[in-house]
């Protein structure tokens, strides 16, 4: 039987800017049910794509094809909001013309976005600007839905609701994102824009990183064949910066586990901490003491509690995620811990000799007449100071991302995505032993979140963090501490994910409600014992079908790499994508079993 038709689709797809392809030969076909993301570096032309896709961009080669009477909604990085005279009306335009006269649909979908439905457009701000966007695509329930970066300045709540959304939606869905745990839940399949060339697999976005790596493994031995210049360019385009910074470093790993145990164990403590801390005090071991700290506003409605009784201790080290929802009050706790905002009840204590930096885009300013070297070393001369030691401004570069000769191109020049890892670059050049950063992950692409969380894992200071991006909460933080409306704050071990485990049930408030969440009991300790026979077999046998599983993997991504197999052989085509991802699952299960054997091997002492 003949494959349905789809919705919308490219075949020998070509754009060029200034004479060069930007990407050229691209098959694509989005169909019903289909849930996919569209991955690549800042700068492949992914939202190039997705507008030749929507039609709002024409093509300079191959051709487009829509199903008749099926329609798109696109959401752009950059709305047009035209002469529209409220956000209304901005909002209902996405609603087809046969059903204009459905206003409920207009006001639900503004309600669950937060958006000011009487405001002028023009007047909004980029986040509000971001969310009207958003409802205009949602609102018409269209069949086909492309949606460039639709988590940025949203909050966790609605973030959720919209993957409540998106996982109920029967029509194609083309994601552009930086969030891994939205495309975790929703993308069920992946393509990659990568140099011009696009690739596609079946599997879901939560394997992109094994089949890129295959991928770029494959291209590397071809290149040592065939050019080595080639070579060196693939490895200085993903292998260089900072090292392995893509792949989790176990030995990372073990160490954020092991503070978030002391940091529960500390939350549990409670008051039992406070001589250690007073002892402690002199070497800066202490960095913020809050103790039963309150904070209210003024508003229409009377006065609004921020944050009522909430204490909480930081040492020298922790990294600690600040969460809730937009207007909770996130930034306002922010500037209380800090010292910037006096609290109205309770008491603040900072340690001594605190040196802190500020991460806040709108804040750090970059001068497009500056290049890059000056920005980073704005004294003059070619030494950035790092950790304390010198480095060349060369060698800074590569940490983040960017080829020596680019140290004289001027900041208007680059673009967003370098922008933004040359504000971190900026930053971690300062000295600092507390870093405060507030909503960092906002407009940052795949590449430089990377880049950030392996910076942030090997600092050695203390870090507060306000974010939405679950999966990097849940990389880097030992506590979070949960701004939840209302007055309540509190405090969980743990990343993200320990936190939703931990929350209580939402109930309304009793009056004298602890504001501290006390963690889950530590699990009994392991009787000490050697391994049994059987699971040291299981751990020597297990590198070897582990290397079986990623040959065969890689083997069948180069089958499927194939174009136009589906078109020749769709039921091998269908046979290849089925066993790649009972592959990919046999893998993860095999590595997660040797890390559980590695792990207990080592607790018991190497037996």
């Amino acid at each position: 039987m003949a494959p349905p038709l789809p919705l919308v689709a490219l075949r020998g797809a070509a754009v060029t800017f200034g004479g060069r392809p930007l990407f050229e030969g691209v098959d694509l076909a989005l169909g019903r049910g289909d849930k996919a993301c569209l991955v690549g570096r800042n700068g492949t032309g992914k939202s190039t794509l997705m507008k030749v896709l929507a039609g709002t961009m024409q093509l300079d080669g191959g051709e487009r094809f829509l199903q008749p009477g099926a329609r798109i909604a696109y959401l752009s990085q950059e709305p047009d909001f035209g002469a529209f005279a409220t956000v209304r009306d901005f909002v209902a335009a996405g609603l087809p013309e046969r059903e204009s006269d459905q206003a409920y649909r207009v006001e639900a979908v503004m309600d669950h976005l937060s958006v000011p439905a009487d405001r002028l457009p023009a007047n909004l701000s980029g986040g509000e600007a971001r969310r009207a966007a958003l409802a205009q695509a949602l609102v018409g329930e269209p069949d086909v839905l492309l949606l460039d970066e639709p988590t940025n300045h949203l909050d966790l709540p609605t973030i959720e609701w919209l993957e409540g959304e998106l996982s109920a939606w029967r029509g194609g869905l083309l994601l552009i994102s930086h969030d891994r745990a939205f495309l975790n839940r929703l993308a069920q399949r992946t393509v990659w824009l990568d140099r011009g060339t696009l690739r596609e697999t079946g599997r879901p976005f939560s394997a992109f990183e094994a089949w890129r790596d295959e991928v770029f493994a494959l291209e590397a031995e071809a290149a040592h064949k065939l050019d080595r210049k080639i070579e060196a360019e693939l490895k200085w385009m993903y292998g260089g910066g900072i090292s392995a910074r893509r792949t989790r470093n176990m030995g990372r790993v073990r160490k954020l586990q092991q503070m978030r145990i002391d940091r529960s164990e500390r939350i549990r403590g409670g008051q039992q901490v406070r001589l250690a801390i007073a002892e402690a005090e002199s070497s800066g071991r202490m960095v913020i003491e809050a103790e039963g700290i309150s904070k209210a506003f003024e508003g229409p409605a009377g006065r609004r509690p921020i944050v009522t009784g909430f204490t909480t201790r930081i040492l020298r080290g922790d990294r600690v995620g600040i969460i809730g929802p937009n207007g909770a009050g996130k930034t306002t706790l922010l500037r209380i811990l800090t010292g910037e905002l006096a609290p109205d009840a309770g008491t603040l204590r900072l340690g001594a000799n605190l040196e802190p930096v500020y991460f806040d885009q709108k804040r750090m300013n970059l001068d497009p007449d500056m290049t890059i070297q000056e920005t980073l070393v704005p004294g003059g001369g070619d030494i950035v100071t790092f950790g304390g030691k010198p480095v060349h401004v060369a060698s800074y570069m590569k940490d983040f991302l960017f080829e020596p000769r680019m140290k004289d191109q001027p900041v208007r020049s680059l673009s967003g995505g370098e922008r933004n890892r040359l504000l971190l670059a900026r930053l971690f050049a300062r000295p600092s032993n507390l870093m405060i950063l507030d909503e960092p992950t906002n407009d940052l692409d795949m590449d430089t979140l990377d880049l950030l969380e392996e910076v942030l894992g090997d600092y050695e200071g203390t870090l507060l963090l306000v974010s939405h991006d679950r999966d990097f909460l849940d990389r880097l933080v030992t506590s979070v501490i949960a701004v939840e409306g209302d007055g309540e704050v509190m405090e969980y071990p743990g990343g993200y994910s320990d936190y939703l485990v931990q929350r209580p049930a939402r109930t309304a408030p009793e009056p004298a409600r602890q504001k501290r969440a006390e963690p889950p009991p530590a699990a009994p300790a392991k009787q000490r014992r050697k391994l049994a026979f059987k699971e040291q077999r299981e751990l020597d046998e297990l590198p070897g079908r582990m290397e079986a599983l990623g040959t065969e993997i890689a083997r069948l991504n180069a089958t499927l790499s194939d174009a136009g197999l589906y078109g020749r052989d769709p039921a091998g085509f269908a046979k290849a994508t089925e066993r790649l991802a009972k592959a990919q699952a046999e893998l993860a299960a095999a590595e997660d079993r040797w890390l559980e054997l590695e792990a207990l091997r080592e607790e018991l002492g190497g037996s």
